[in-house]
């Protein structure tokens, strides 16, 4: 009954990440073109990541959090995470939003447990469900459906073939890689550390960005508070879902989820800008969230954490 209590909260949690991770869109429109791309990969991670370490500070974490700064390992966790969003906005350019979308999706919803299960060996149970293996191939075609419908995907040419499938491989890897430090660790302090490094890792390349370092600037408290909003939703409050996710119901409940991400993206884009799904779009829902249903029947046994607080200190006596 606990298992089963944990396995529909981690749902509820990932669910309103994925919200959150959906409106990112939203921001980066409200901005476009007032705020250069080296802004908008910079300043999400340092405010959000300063929102996030100071959760952390406040749980207690934060001499921990300190010596994060000081590991290699750490920061390695930083370049992947700054690497994912390089990665999503070269590939934007080269390949195109549809294609980047898709790549993204498929680093979450597929890479991400075949990666859990041979690295982590966790799940591995499922890899002999067919129910799962059915369920994660029509999440992952319902929600390639619904992102297709917002226009045609531009063929890869020149680089691109490069860039472009990286992105899925950075995305898995960095979730797999801060939900493993996870679990040794308070995830609070591991993923405040690396959304902090990855922004700092942005200025210093911050030149090779369009934009350069002159395009860190935001002129108007307008932007900035569209900006600073983009950092608390995207990079705070929908990782403490997601994280908080993992660890009531292991890596693989809350990476099928994320198929909802186009789901609830038509579904902002219809109510905030006024945008009519077409047919296609619509097919594509039902069979996502066909998908899901089927991939997460059964038992979600929580993240295998090995951290445990320091003891209390014992009382004295009067």
């Amino acid at each position: 009954m606990a298992v089963a209590r944990a396995t529909v909260v981690a749902t509820f949690a990932a669910l309103l990440a994925a919200v959150l991770w959906a409106s990112y869109y939203f921001f980066v429109l409200g901005v476009t073109p007032r705020v250069s791309p080296a802004a908008l990969i910079v300043w999400p991670f340092v405010l959000g990541g300063a929102a996030y370490a100071a959760l952390s500070v406040a749980q207690g974490h934060g001499r921990l959090l300190a010596r994060l700064f000081v590991d290699p390992a750490a920061w390695g966790r930083g370049l992947l995470i700054l690497g994912m969003q390089l990665g999503v906005l070269a590939s934007t350019y080269l390949a195109g939003a549809i294609d980047t979308s898709i790549l993204s999706l498929l680093g979450d919803v597929v890479l991400t447990p075949i990666l859990v299960m041979m690295l982590l060996r966790e799940g591995r149970e499922k890899a002999r469900s067919p129910a799962f293996l059915l369920g994660v191939g029509l999440s992952a075609v319902g929600a390639i459906l619904t992102i297709v419908a917002g226009g045609s995907p531009k063929p890869l040419t020149g680089v691109a073939w490069v860039v472009a499938p990286l992105v899925a491989i950075v995305v898995a890897f960095y979730f797999l890689a801060a939900a493993q430090a996870s679990r040794k660790l308070p995830s609070s302090a591991v993923v405040s550390q690396s959304i902090l490094a990855g922004g700092l890792l942005g200025v210093l390349v911050s030149p090779l960005m369009p934009g350069g370092v002159s395009g860190l600037r935001i002129d108007t408290p307008l932007d900035l508070g569209l900006v600073a909003a983009l950092g608390l939703t995207s990079f705070f409050v929908a990782d403490v879902f997601y994280f908080g996710a993992i660890e009531r119901a292991g890596l693989i409940l809350p990476a099928m989820l994320m198929a909802s991400i186009p789901i609830f993206t038509v579904i902002l884009s219809a109510v905030l800008l006024g945008f009519r799904a077409p047919i296609v779009a619509l097919l594509g829902i039902p069979i996502a969230v066909a998908g899901a249903v089927l991939a997460l029947q059964g038992v979600h046994l929580p993240w295998r954490s090995e951290y445990r607080p320091p003891a209390q200190a014992e009382p004295t006596g009067k």
